[in-house]
Formats: structure tokens, C-alpha cells, sequence
């Protein structure tokens, strides 16, 4: 009789010592005191790097300073130590400006443009154009305010002496705003030579910038002057020139400001909100230069100077008790550093340097001395280190990836397996010397067949052991048959003997005892009878268990039980219970595979779990046909089931299987209809 492979489910995985597992052990430390070199080797350089970072940064510290207070002593620094405040005025006028000096030669256009580069007050405009308008710092220089504007310019065309009609020559066209009151000049052009003139200035009304008034006598303390000077700029006629305007300008309302009451005011409360308008115009109205144009330059602030920090510096001007400026050096473009390369960065030991380093130095300007303190903070040497590491990350996270790829290939290629066939050989062992039976169980190496050494190995085991088992088979049928005819024989003994406990039901029958140890005798010759008893004296012991962790491993495991699509929603935090692992498990495959026979093809069976006081529940869905009303009570019966019998086997036995063993560990179960299927609920107590 030719026999088909027959496979016996090993038994329970018997702890094995560390020997089995030395091998492997040893390889995995391997592999994890590699990965941790190549970590302790970026952060020792990582380190290193912070170091040398913080000494060069000490060393170069106090130069820093050094080359801020040398830009804040040139005059163009000193003009923005004295003007710290941003101009108030509207777009379209130019607020006057404090100088380091007392006045601009403004008679002499050589000194006057000198004077202007030096102090770092022009204004730029496109086309090469320049403005100064300022105020000496000295209050007794006299109420005025100073415009220097260069530009190229074309010949100018002078007027006549006691021309009022000023519309066929160039003329300057300056308007003075204070306090919401206006005042405007017109300076005509008075040629002296060709390259040479001067500009009278007159007052004027309105917005006129032709005409001047009748008998009008230009203002006595307006100076100004016109220069043209270099080669022509263009190849052809008219020839354009560089062309300097120098303009000194009267104010009324700062030479009140010189002899107020308790001393002159310099330089006065509302320069900040005074605005200057000067334009340039030529014959016809064509505008040469206008100070209005809303594209120019201002000349340098102390704001610019937060460019010359770096970052996590920062510097305090302050004058007396007056904080003047407090300047942060800007953090580095691009993307913010990484919050956890920071958190190691700051956690490595500390650099020899202190954490903040200071230094002070002073400006002495005419307004006065101005203190600079210059404070440095290695947290922002650290956020630049961090955007540095982070480019570095990735070489390094490469190699932790190389070293993890093969860690993983050899561990499934060839460990794993290795453990598989391991723990399968001493489940089998186990089961060959168990002293109360004797079952040779299967070694299923199928997944670990191939053409390699250990697959080789594997298969050649397996093939050793089937002939084994096939042996025992034979034996097994014949035994098996034996035992038919036995219970065969016992059902035969059995069927008088209840008759005869028919005819001697009385109690007081002296012959029912008898029949009763006849009774008993038989089942305890040819077994128990039925399978309920024999489920009834099976004993569990009931342990306590993580039924979350014990629900995961059941739905990843349900595939291999061939039960597919078995999904499970993990519980926020452990779920304790009073269980035995193992017949739970049989319990709650009996329902899966209940489930699975009846769900609608590819849909899932999902379970969940629930917790409320002393109970934990679990409940098993799955979409297909309702259970019959008459049958959700018996179910659980034994041999109770509308299905019909295959390969000769009753069905019925599985939920009444899980019954009992839930009953054993002081749990229930119960099925109930739903809208699209079918729960079955499982309780157990929590512990």
C-alpha cells in the first residue's frame, strides 16, 4: 500500500542553552560593534571639529572687534554712529544728515567732493549720481544745511543778470519741509566761465520752476556753485561732464535752535523729520537730476554692520546710559540646523574656551563717546557646526546602511536559516526522547531547500526523515486498526451492558453494581467515551499573558495556519490576562478557521480588542452569511454544525473545542449577527 506524506505537528520548542546560540550571538555583536565604531568615530570627529572651532574663534575674537571699531572710527562709521536713527520723512525727500566735522568747504569742489567720500553721506543713483545733504556737527558753524550732488550733465545755460525767466537755462530747484511748513529756492545758473558758475539763490512760492518774481533779490546767506570737470563722457557734442553742485542752504528754524534758552541745541530735535528735495533742471523743464527717484543707496547705517557678525555674536553701542545700537550677527542661509545634531553637538564635552567672550573699545566722535561691546556665544559656532554635520550625515549614514545590508544578508540568507533548521531539529529531538509517548514529528525544510551547503543539508535530513515517518506510518495504520476493532469489540460489550443497566435500574438491585464495574472496566479497557469526556479531563494552566502581544502573533501567524488576510488592530498599551497561551491559541484558530469558511471570498477577517474594568474582549469579524437564529445557542454543542462531513470527518468539534477551553480559563464566548456578518465575542478576565 503506497502511503502519502503525513505531517505531525511538532511539539512546544524546548528552551535551548546558550551554546545553540553562541554562534550567532557572537556574529550579531559583531555587526552592532561595528556600527557603533563608525558612530563613535563620527562623533570623536564631530568633537574634534567643535574644538578646534571654539580656539579659532578665541584667537580671532578680539580682531573682530578690532576691525569694527577701526570701520566705526572712519568717518563714514563715525556719520553712522551719529545718525542711529532711520529718517521719518516720506518717500520722495531726503532727511539731512549729522557729519563727524564741523562744515563742508562747499566754496571748493575738490574739498567739497573730499569731504563727501570721507563721510560716506551720498546718496546713489542710477546713472553714477550722488547726493549729500547734512549738517556740520559744530553749532556754531551756523543753522545750514550742506548739499553736494554730482551727476553727468550736458553744458549748462546761464541766465543774464535780472532775467526772471528762467525756462531756456539750468537751474536748481531745492524744496525744505518742517513741521508740515514748506519753503522752496530756485538757483539759477550764472556761468563764470565754461566750466565754472554760480548759483544765487532765490525764494520762491508755488510749484513755478520758471519764473522768478518780479524784483526778486536772491538770499544773502545762499551760497552755491556749479563745476563741470573732466574729459566729455560721450564720443559726440553737446559734451557731457561730471558735474558738481555745491549748495550751502540758510534754515531759519535751526539757527532759532542756536540761541534757544538754556543753550544752543545741536543738532536739533527734528532733524530726523526735516526733508530736502533738490532737482536739476534744464532748459524746457527737462530734469536732469531729481533726488526723489525712489532707487537710491543710502550711505552706510549701523544696521549693515550686523553683516560683518557671525553668527550668535552680538554688539552693544551704547553712549552713557543710552543703548544707541544692538546688533545680532545672522544665522547662516539655508535649511535650519538638525534640533537632534544640536542636542548631540551641545552634549559633547565642553571646549576648552568659555562658553561667552566679550570685549570692549570705544569711539570718540563730535557728539560725544561712543562704548562698543562686542559679546560672542559658542551656541552659534555649535548651530554652524551642526549645518556642517549635516552635509556629513550622509556618508556616514551610508556606511551604517552598508553595514545593516549585510548584517541583513547574511542573517537571512544564511543565520536565520541556520536557527530555523536548529530550532525544527531540537523540537524534533525533544519529541523523539519525550519519556510518555512516542511521535516523530515533521521536519518541514521546504523554505530552506536550494543549491547551497545548508540547503543541501536541510534536504537531505528531510528526505532521511520521511523514510523514517513512513516506517512509522505503517506501524501507526496498523495499530490504528487494531484499536478499531477493539473499541469495535467494546462498543459490542458496551451495547448489553446498558440494557442490563435497563433491567437492574433499581438501586437496590444487587446485581446493577456489578454491571456499573463492568461498565466502568470497559472504558477503562478501550478509552474513554466520547470525546467530551476526554476533553473534560484534559487540565490547562492558566498563566498570566499579554493579549495584545498574543493577538499581533496570531494574525501574522494565521497565514501559515491557511487563513489568509487576517488583520489585527494593536492596542495602545499591554492588556493583561489569566490565560494558557497555547490553548487559547487552539481556541481562537478553531474560530478563524469557522470564519473562513464562511466569509465572502477576498474580504478580511479582522479583530479587535477591548478592555473595560475586569474584562478584556475580543472580537472576531467576518463578512458572509448570518448564523440561523435557532442555531446561535447550540453552536458551541459538540457535533453541531450545518455543514456537511469531509474526508469522513464530523464536523461540529471546533467551537466546541474553544468552548471548553475558555471555560477551563474562566473566560466565554458567544456569536452574534451583524448588518454584513457574523462577531464572535471572547472574554477573559484581566490579571
Amino acid at each position: 500500500m503506497k502511503l502519502g506524506r503525513i505531517d505531525v505537528p511538532l511539539p512546544d520548542m524546548p528552551r535551548l542553552g546558550l551554546a545553540a546560540f553562541r554562534n550567532r550571538i557572537v556574529f550579531h555583536l559583531v555587526f552592532v560593534a561595528l556600527a557603533l565604531a563608525t558612530l563613535a568615530l563620527a562623533v570623536a570627529l564631530l568633537n574634534e571639529e567643535r574644538q578646534r572651532n571654539a580656539q579659532r574663534y578665541q584667537q580671532t575674537f578680539a580682531k573682530s572687534l578690532a576691525e569694527v571699531v577701526a570701520q566705526l572710527r572712519h568717518p563714514s562709521g563715525q556719520l553712522a554712529l551719529m545718525n542711529p536713527e532711520p529718517a521719518q520723512v516720506e518717500p520722495g525727500w531726503v532727511a539731512p544728515l549729522v557729519l563727524p566735522f564741523a562744515a563742508i568747504d562747499f566754496d571748493d569742489a575738490t574739498k567739497a567732493q573730499r569731504a563727501v567720500e570721507m563721510a560716506g553721506c551720498a546718496l546713489q543713483y542710477p546713472g553714477d549720481a550722488s547726493l549729500c545733504a547734512a549738517v556740520g556737527s559744530n553749532a556754531y558753524a551756523g543753522g545750514f544745511v550742506y548739499l553736494v550732488a554730482s551727476m553727468d550733465a550736458p553744458p549748462l545755460v546761464g541766465r543774464e543778470r535780472g532775467a526772471t525767466d528762467l525756462a531756456d537755462v539750468h537751474r536748481v530747484r531745492i524744496s525744505f519741509r518742517q513741521g508740515g511748513a514748506e519753503q522752496h529756492w530756485l538757483a539759477p545758473v550764472e556761468a563764470l566761465d565754461t566750466r565754472r558758475g554760480q548759483l544765487p539763490g532765490f525764494t520762491v512760492d508755488g510749484a513755478d520752476t520758471a519764473t522768478l518774481p518780479r524784483k526778486a533779490r536772491p538770499q544773502r546767506d545762499f551760497r552755491g556753485w556749479v563745476w563741470r570737470e573732466g574729459p566729455c563722457l560721450t564720443g559726440s557734442e553737446p559734451c557731457v561732464r561730471r558735474t558738481t553742485v555745491s549748495i550751502r542752504l540758510p534754515v531759519e528754524a535751526f539757527r532759532e535752535a542756536l540761541f534757544r534758552p538754556g543753550g544752543p541745541q545741536w543738532p536739533p530735535a527734528d532733524l530726523a523729520r526735516t526733508g530736502l528735495r533738490l532737482a536739476l533742471l534744464g532748459p524746457g523743464g527737462i530734469m536732469l537730476f531729481d533726488s526723489a527717484s525712489q532707487r537710491a543707496q543710502p550711505p552706510l547705517t549701523l544696521p549693515r554692520l550686523a553683516g560683518t557678525l557671525a553668527p550668535g555674536e552680538t554688539l552693544r553701542i551704547t553712549r552713557g546710559a543710552n543703548v544707541v545700537a544692538l546688533l545680532q550677527g545672522a544665522e547662516e542661509a539655508g535649511a535650519p540646523p538638525s534640533p537632534w545634531l544640536m542636542a548631540l553637538i551641545q552634549h559633547l564635552p565642553a571646549p576648552a574656551t568659555p562658553r561667552q567672550l566679550t570685549a570692549q573699545d570705544s569711539v570718540t566722535t563730535p557728539a560725544g563717546r561712543f562704548d562698543i561691546t562686542l559679546t560672542g556665544d559658542l551656541q552659534g559656532l555649535d548651530r554652524s557646526l551642526s549645518a556642517s554635520a549635516a552635509r556629513l550625515a550622509w556618508p556616514v549614514g551610508a556606511m551604517l546602511g552598508a553595514i545593516a545590508l549585510a548584517w541583513l544578508i547574511i542573517e537571512v540568507g544564511l543565520i536565520r536559516r541556520v536557527a530555523v533548521l536548529t530550532k525544527r531539529a531540537a523540537a524534533l529531538s525533544h519529541r523523539l526522547l519525550a519519556p510518555e509517548r512516542f511521535e516523530l514529528g515533521t521536519l518541514d525544510v521546504a523554505d530552506l531547500r536550494g543549491r547551497d551547503e545548508l540547503g543541501i543539508l536541510a534536504g537531505s535530513l528531510s528526505d532521511l526523515l520521511q523514510h523514517a515517518r513512513d516506517s512509522l506510518r505503517r506501524e501507526q495504520l496498523r495499530a490504528e486498526r487494531e484499536h478499531d476493532q477493539w473499541h469495535a469489540v467494546g462498543h459490542e460489550i458496551m451495547s448489553p451492558l446498558q440494557s442490563l443497566m435497563l433491567l437492574h435500574a433499581a438501586d437496590t438491585d444487587p446485581s446493577r453494581r456489578y454491571v456499573q464495574r463492568m461498565q466502568q472496566a470497559v472504558k477503562v479497557l478501550y478509552g474513554q467515551a466520547s470525546p467530551s469526556e476526554a476533553l473534560a479531563a484534559a487540565t490547562l494552566a492558566p498563566g498570566r499573558l499579554d493579549l495584545d502581544a498574543f493577538l499581533r502573533q496570531v494574525a501574522g501567524n494565521a497565514a501559515y495556519a491557511g487563513i489568509a488576510d487576517v488583520s489585527y488592530t494593536p492596542a495602545a498599551e499591554p492588556v493583561w490576562v489569566q490565560a494558557d497561551e497555547y490553548p487559547l491559541e487552539d481556541a481562537i484558530t478553531h474560530v478563524l478557521t469557522n470564519a473562513d469558511r464562511y466569509r465572502l471570498a477576498g474580504t478580511p477577517i479582522t479583530l479587535a480588542l477591548a478592555a473595560a474594568n475586569e474584562l478584556a474582549t475580543i472580537t472576531i469579524h467576518n463578512q458572509g452569511p448570518s448564523i440561523a437564529d435557532e442555531l446561535l445557542a447550540r453552536i458551541f454543542d459538540y457535533g453541531v454544525s450545518d455543514a456537511e462531513p469531509e474526508d469522513g470527518q464530523r464536523r461540529g468539534q471546533g467551537l466546541f473545542v474553544a468552548k471548553t477551553y475558555l471555560a477551563k480559563m474562566g473566560g466565554s464566548i458567544a456569536a452574534r449577527n451583524v448588518e454584513d456578518g457574523v462577531i464572535f465575542e471572547i472574554g477573559l478576565r484581566r490579571g
